[in-house]
């Protein structure tokens, strides 16, 4: 099982699952040990019907199997994987006798073989470049999936504005640079506007260039040649040449060094590529469109980014405000979020809950530091732990200090006794409500639980501007 503490990215190679398939014990150990001090996820088995059986059970990204092993054989297993799972990636591990054999495996599907005994230099870089670029299409994948549905509010003047340059630069086939904060959107403002312009039936395609080094992302986005480097068993072609005419996201495009800078500014300039490992220049016809958390106007100015590169890019700008300057925004995005979550938690007979007031108050005085991602995130906790049918407070998983904060040092108050009777009022209203919640909306319940007379409670709700109603069924 993957460990979490160790997979701190999403491209981290502790998520990179690898069965090892032979049935000698020596070996399998052996190869074990040597991919997983890569930090992979490595799993074994002692014959081709025990590795079927484990593949039907959990998911592998990248299986070894020896070739001739007692039972099913290896080429035997390489037919059986791709038949069932297509993106399985297949290492052959075969004596000098059955290279022959390992060498039409190749044709049949496999993607590299290695020879008896193990260069283990050989292999942990081919684990490290095949593992490289299954994370990255996982990733494209499951951004792509969780992207669909997805809705760009604009409930404030600050975003209106935003979208309506998106409309107006998804029309030309121009450059663009979203600049933002993680978690503001850059990448639905992106497929936004590829969605909008006149390619949109053609491919979108992003890659993360903060995740992969200079040689993993020049082979990513160039392509390479059969025999480039060690595991190139094949021509593959890159990214440039897969998006056809659609559109390419360079994500986080301030992490690249100043040497792929250079050539990345050559296909834009030339707009063709030279694949690693090739001699001829390939056209390619893409619209770019760069990301990046940081401003790289000021990158240019430390000689950190390259002037012409970022002029380059950045022939239209969109720079997205923080969740914390669009704070119209939130209540539309929360109950976004709250009716898209509930959708995917519960079964359709379960009513979707709602905000309590104190929880929305909650909402729009929060900072908001991991931006709209942490609302969303914030929301999918509520519907986790929320009981009866509204989201309190308490069931946000926020700081109350900084709720608390955000109330004692508004620019409003302008007293110590003010900052404590909005400090009361805040702690009343959020026991309260979850006192009521508790006991079902009785308020003779709610108030023996809380130590005080129905009255009192009564009074207190009043002064608070509370209705029963509004907290409990």
């Amino acid at each position: 099982m993957i460990n979490p503490a160790r997979a701190s990215s999403p491209y981290d190679l502790a998520n990179l699952k690898v069965l090892v398939v032979d049935d000698q014990e020596d070996v399998r150990r052996g190869l074990k040990r040597l991919v997983g001090s890569l930090e992979c996820d490595v799993a074994m088995s002692h014959s081709g019907e025990d590795a079927l059986d484990l593949l039907s059970k959990e998911p592998f990204d990248l299986v070894f199997t020896d070739l001739k092993m007692g039972g099913m054989s290896g080429d035997e297993l390489l037919h059986a994987i791709t038949e069932r799972w297509r993106d399985i990636v297949v290492v052959l591990i075969t004596g000098h006798g059955t290279i022959d054999l390992a060498v039409e495996c190749l044709r049949n599907g496999a993607s590299h073989f290695i020879t008896k005994p193990f260069d283990n230099n050989e292999i942990l870089a081919f684990v490290e470049r095949a593992g490289y670029s299954i994370l990255a299409r996982r990733v494209a994948k499951d951004q792509a999936t969780n992207q669909r549905g997805r809705t760009i509010v604009a409930a404030d003047e600050t975003m209106r504005n935003v979208m309506a340059l998106v409309d107006q630069v998804a029309r030309r086939k121009v450059p663009v640079l979203i600049e933002g904060a993680s978690g503001t959107g850059k990448e639905l403002i992106a497929r936004e506007i590829h969605n909008r312009s006149p390619v949109h039936a053609k491919p979108f395609l992003a890659i993360n260039c903060i995740a992969l080094p200079d040689s993993l992302l020049e082979s990513e986005l160039f392509g390479y040649k059969r025999g480039a480097f060690t595991g190139a068993l094949k021509d593959t072609v890159g990214l440039f040449e897969q998006v056809d005419g659609g559109t390419i996201l360079l994500d986080e495009v301030s992490s690249m060094s100043s040497l792929f800078q250079g050539k990345l500014l050559r296909v834009l300039q030339e707009k063709t590529i030279r694949p690693l490992g090739g001699n001829i220049e390939k056209p390619v016809d893409f619209r770019v469109i760069a990301a990046s958390n940081r401003n790289l106007e000021d990158l240019v100015k430390s000689g950190e980014f390259r002037e012409d590169l970022y002029y380059r890019l950045q022939v239209v700008k969109i720079s997205l405000p923080s969740l914390k300057e669009r704070r119209g925004c939130i209540p539309v995005l929360a109950g976004h979020f709250l009716k898209q979550t509930a959708s995917e938690f519960f079964y359709d007979e379960h009513p979707c809950p709602e905000f309590s007031p104190a929880t929305m108050e909650a909402l729009l005085n929060h900072d908001w530091p991991g931006n709209v991602r942490e609302l969303e995130n914030t929301i999918q906790r509520a519907l986790v732990i929320f009981t009866g049918d509204k989201i309190l407070p308490s069931h946000l998983g926020l700081s109350d200090d900084s709720v608390l904060a955000e109330s004692l040092f508004s620019p409003q108050l302008t007293s110590y006794e003010e900052g404590k009777q909005q400090a009361i009022e805040t702690f009343q209203r959020q026991y309260v409500e979850t006192v009521l919640q508790r006991a079902d909306g009785n308020i003779s319940h709610a108030a023996q639980m809380c130590g005080l007379t129905r009255a009192a409670l009564q009074r207190i709700m009043r002064k608070l501007g509370l209705e029963r109603s509004q907290v409990a069924p």
